[in-house]
């Protein structure tokens, strides 16, 4: 075979290649591009974020004819606050919306993220792309990290303005009794937001285990929401306090420490590595079982 033949053959070997072991510049990205355009265009999804949005709404309403009746101040101390000052509507939506609305949203977007595909039959297609299991899986895991991010944003949106609207914002006086200027109060309850988005992506990464598991995705979101009240109920049993530092739940409330005076930066970094922790733990579980996963729908 002549030299100029050689070339030829190569350079067909090459063109008739399987593409996937060919990356293109930029797939990744419109992957997530079109992923997150999925996501948050479901029409599910988008009632979903109508619903979280609804509930500091309606809260502030409830408290706003309440406030000068017998029920007036009752229930939790962030809830109490809120006619004295519409900053803690932000608080108050946030904590009513942690325990339950919010794992429920997540089971619902990464129950759906994989086991979805599977049961509608796209995932094999998604599959045969120029990109690989574990790119996929990736883009996944952000739009799913983006979907509760907007979540919680929008809540933490609307309360704002319906706190503003109802009661109006004012000097916020933190639990030592102190007091710091509204544009301050503000600034703490973006952390406050900051830390409740990232404190939920523990539960993303047990929801996306659960999603490679199985083909019927009711029951990715069901397993995922039962993880999250599992460690809520053990972590009010006194008998198993030695580990409830290490449970997905325990530390969602620690966002209190913005309404300190010193925050104290240790006490959200051990929140935060915990997450982390069980990211790393379920996020890698979630890759083992969908790189070897023998996907036939």
């Amino acid at each position: 075979m002549s030299p100029a033949e050689t070339v030829e053959a190569v350079g067909a070997r090459d063109r008739d290649a399987p593409q996937e072991w060919r990356p293109r510049r930029g797939a990744l990205g419109r992957m997530l591009r079109s992923e997150l355009a999925l996501v948050f265009g479901r029409r599910r999804n988008v009632a979903l974020l109508s619903g979280l949005a609804a509930v500091p709404l309606l809260l502030g309403l409830v408290l706003f004819v309440a406030q000068d009746t017998a029920l007036a101040g009752q229930g939790p101390g962030f809830v109490g606050r809120v006619t004295g000052n519409g900053l803690f509507l932000v608080v108050a939506s946030l904590f009513v919306c942690l325990p339950f609305l919010l794992p429920l949203t997540i089971g619902i977007v990464t129950g759906d993220a994989i086991a979805g595909e599977a049961a509608g039959g796209t995932l094999r297609y998604l599959l045969s792309l120029p990109v690989r299991r574990t790119r996929l899986l990736l883009v996944k895991a952000v739009a799913a990290v983006a979907f509760v991010g907007a979540a919680v944003l929008a809540i933490a949106v609307v309360a704002l303005a319906a706190g503003a609207a109802l009661f109006g914002l004012s000097d916020l006086t933190l639990l030592s009794g102190a007091t710091i200027p509204v544009a301050d109060g503000v600034v703490r309850m973006a952390g406050v937001v900051g830390y409740v988005a990232l404190s939920l992506t523990g539960l993303v990464a047990v929801g996306l285990f659960f999603s490679t598991l199985t083909e019927v995705p009711v029951g990715a979101m069901a397993a995922t929401v039962v993880t999250a009240v599992v460690s809520a109920v053990l972590d009010t049993l006194p008998q198993l306090a030695a580990i409830h530092p290490a449970l997905l739940t325990h530390h969602w409330l620690d966002f209190a420490e913005f309404l300190r005076l010193q925050v104290d930066p240790a006490v959200l970094g051990q929140g935060l590595a915990v997450q982390a922790a069980w990211v790393a733990v379920f996020g890698s579980l979630a890759w083992s079982r969908f790189v070897t996963a023998d996907v036939t729908s």
